[in-house]
C-alpha cells in the first residue's frame, strides 16, 4: 500500500490480455479475462466432438481476438487416457491459475476418470508493452468482423453436431425397427433430404442459411428423437418395480 497525501492507494497487478484455449472451429474460449486481478483463477467445462476420442489437445492462448490465428500461442499439451465414450460424454475441466509471480498453471482433468495433465507457462515472457497495445488496438479495429466470424463458426459447429447426431441415429441398430413401426410414411425421406441439404450449405458464408437448415433438421428429427428416447427409457426401466426407483 502506498500512502499519497491523505489517501491510501493499493496498486494491484492485472492480466494485460485475456487467457484461454482453442476450441472447435479454431476459436478462442477465454477463461481469464483481461484486467483480472492477479492472483486469478478461472475454469470452463469442455467435451469431445468425436466418438471414442481418447485424448484431447489443449492449446493455450493469449489475446483479445475471436480466432486463434489472431492471438498469441503460449503452449500446447495433450490430455491422454480418456476411456472411449460417445461424443459429448467426457467432462473435461480446464482450469487456469495465475499466481502472484505471474506464473500460469493450466490443468486439464477428465472428471469421470479423474485423469489430469498440468503445465506451467509465464504469459508475460517475451511480451512487450508495445505488443500488448498493438494487440488491443487490433482487437478494437476488427471487433465487428471478428464477432461475425465467430458467429459463423458457432453456427457451423452447431450444424455439425446435429448432423453427427442424426447420422448416428440413422446408423443405429434399432433405427430399422423404428422406421418400420413408428415413423410416418415419408418421414425418413424427409430426414434424409434435409440432412443432405444441411451438408450442402455447411460451408456457406451465410450464417442465417446454415441456421435455417439446422433448425429444419432439428424439426425433421424431433419425432425420431422422442421415439428413441422413449425406447431407451423403457429398456432402462424394464424389469424394475417402483421400489427400485
Amino acid at each position: 500500500i502506498l500512502v499519497t497525501g491523505n489517501r491510501d492507494m493499493l496498486l494491484l497487478d492485472v492480466t494485460p490480455l485475456s487467457l484461454g484455449i482453442e476450441t472447435m472451429g479454431g476459436v478462442m474460449s477465454k477463461i481469464i479475462l483481461r484486467n483480472s486481478t492477479i492472483p486469478a483463477t478461472g475454469s470452463e467445462m469442455f467435451t469431445t466432438f468425436v466418438d471414442n476420442q481418447t485424448a484431447v489437445d489443449i492449446h493455450v492462448l493469449q489475446g483479445e481476438r475471436e480466432l486463434i490465428v489472431d492471438n498469441r500461442s503460449l503452449a500446447r499439451f495433450k490430455l491422454r487416457g480418456i476411456p472411449p465414450m460417445p461424443a459429448g460424454m467426457p467432462r473435461v475441466q480446464v482450469q487456469f491459475q495465475i499466481d502472484a509471480n505471474g506464473i500460469l498453471s493450466v490443468t486439464a482433468r477428465e472428471l469421470r476418470t479423474d485423469i489430469e495433465q498440468t503445465i506451467e507457462v509465464k504469459p508475460s515472457y517475451g511480451l512487450t508493452d508495445d505488443e500488448v497495445e498493438r494487440m488491443l488496438v487490433e482487437s478494437f479495429e476488427h471487433a465487428e468482423a471478428d464477432f461475425a466470424a465467430r458467429l459463423l463458426i458457432d453456427a457451423r459447429n452447431e450444424a455439425e453436431t446435429v448432423i453427427h447426431a442424426t447420422e448416428k441415429s440413422l446408423r443405429s441398430p434399432e433405427f430399422a425397427a423404428i422406421a418400420e413401426s413408428e415413423l410416418s410414411p415419408g418421414e425418413r425421406e424427409r430426414i434424409e433430404s434435409v440432412l443432405a441439404g444441411l451438408k450442402m450449405v455447411l460451408s456457406s458464408p451465410d450464417r442465417e442459411t446454415i441456421q435455417k437448415w439446422t433448425q429444419a433438421l432439428n424439426d425433421a428429427t424431433r419425432h425420431l428423437a422422442e421415439v428413441m428416447m422413449n425406447r431407451s427409457v423403457h429398456a432402462a426401466l424394464s424389469g424394475r418395480n417402483i421400489t427400485d426407483m
